[in-house]
């Protein structure tokens, strides 16, 4: 087996091969490393690279293993952590000028969990600053490729991840997801992205474990890796006050039943523009669902754009995150950043009030929905990555875009509603870019 093919390995044949003694994690610690060195400076996926923290780990993984010591799950395996998680003794900036330095002296819960089950931290991947739009670049680390065309994003905010994903920088990457930042950057590189139901993963540190809809999540080549990291992350803390128990959270997946499962699907939301190839290449995987025997049924769920609701909601929670560096910083942060700060101002309580109401009838509309339905299926992007010389499309299918928001009609709504999403791969464009 070559070190590409190491690479490219899912997670849960890594792990395998390490439990029966098969596969070195120090082989495949340097697998990674050998290849993050190689086309990392192209796609720049990773911001920082713990190597020599991440070998040492690896040994003593190895050792550990030869004596039938596995610490769990992710016993040796790879795993890298998006740069607005917290990772003790590993610069963390949120790729922000002001945490250009900072080294966190504890973990998040995501990555004190990895950790327990035996995973090997590899790196921290790129994030625009403080997450703070669907395409990554940032003051301090630049731009995010995509391996499928260099000259096009990654997606965002968890862009970094994706590409390293896509890239075979590592089989298991950890991002987060307040507008879609899991599932956007996982259509854009052809991978698996998963949001977790609000709670299942919990967030600490958190200045306000209340009112936030950001969530961790998995991204990887296969929905069964996604599985394996998320029964792993999954489960309440006491520490998040939203979080919830793990439910059933199998370490694998079973061969899916399709037969029977009550499909609602839309294109369009009802309301969404979409490019054609985006939306024939969704309704060609809705239709082979039905050929397996699914029960199919084009079926908006019957809501209004939240996209008011969202940008409202979204901007006071972000202003608790890093509002208190505008007025120092302003100058030099993002100014799509500073823009969404900008939305607290003038608001008042009346108008959070009525947002929360109208977030919560959302969810109604949901659950009424969720009573005739199983799943619903909508493409997760209206379009497939743009040239990196955009900040957003400006026109798709005829319909003018009037800001970020409008190419991600799709992700948006089920931050606010709380609903697992998840992204996975169902075609190509006539450009050879995942859809």
């Amino acid at each position: 087996m070559t070190a590409e093919d190491l690479c490219f390995l899912p997670a849960m044949s890594l792990a395998d091969a390490i439990r029966r003694r098969q596969l070195s994690p120090v082989e495949i610690v340097q697998a990674v490393l050998d290849r993050i060195e190689a086309i990392n400076p192209v796609v720049n996926a990773f911001c920082t690279v713990p190597g020599d923290r991440a070998l040492a780990e690896a040994r003593e993984r190895e050792v550990e293993a030869r004596r039938g010591d596995i610490r769990g799950l992710l016993h040796g395996v790879p795993v890298s952590f998006k740069d607005t998680t917290e990772t003790a003794g590993i610069r963390t900036t949120y790729g922000s000028r002001i945490f250009e330095q900072n080294v966190p002296s504890e973990d998040a819960i995501v990555v004190e969990r990895a950790r327990r089950a035996g995973a090997i931290v590899i790196g921290k991947t790129n994030t625009p600053e403080f997450a703070c739009k669907g395409t990554t670049d940032n003051p301090l680390f630049g731009v995010t490729r995509n391996p499928w065309d260099l000259g096009r994003i990654a997606g965002g905010s968890s862009g970094g991840a994706a590409a390293a994903v896509a890239a075979g920088l590592g089989p298991l990457a950890e991002g987060t997801d307040l507008a879609g930042s899991i599932r956007i950057p996982a259509s854009c590189c052809g991978v698996v992205g998963l949001k977790p139901t609000i709670g299942r993963v919990p967030a600490w540190p958190a200045a306000n474990g209340w009112t936030g809809f950001s969530v961790h999540g998995p991204l990887t080549r296969t929905v069964a890796d996604a599985a394996l990291l998320l029964s792993v992350l999954a489960g309440a803390d006491e520490r998040d006050p939203q979080s919830v128990p793990a439910a059933t959270m199998p370490a694998h997946i079973e061969e899916p039943v399709v037969r029977g499962l009550r499909i609602g699907w839309s294109a369009d939301l009802g309301y969404a523009p979409v490019d054609a190839e985006v939306r024939a290449a969704v309704a060609s995987a809705v239709s082979a669902l039905g050929v397996e025997g699914a029960n199919i049924e084009e079926a908006p769920p019957g809501f209004e754009d939240p996209k008011a609701v969202f940008i409202l909601l979204s901007a006071v929670w972000r202003w608790g995150v890093c509002g208190e560096y505008l007025s120092e910083w302003r100058d030099r942060m993002d100014p799509v950043l500073v823009d969404r700060l900008g939305r607290v101002e003038g608001l008042d309580a009346r108008a959070y009030e009525a947002a929360v109401q109208a977030r919560t009838r959302l969810w109604h509309v949901m659950r009424r929905f969720f009573d005739r339905h199983d799943v619903l299926v909508t493409p997760t992007t209206a379009v497939a990555a743009f040239p990196l010389t955009w900040d957003f499309p400006r026109e798709v299918a005829g319909r003018r875009l009037e800001s970020q928001l409008d190419w991600y009609p799709f992700t948006y709504p089920f931050n606010l509603t709380g609903n697992p999403a998840v992204s996975v791969p169902c075609g190509w464009t006539r450009d050879g870019l995942p859809i």
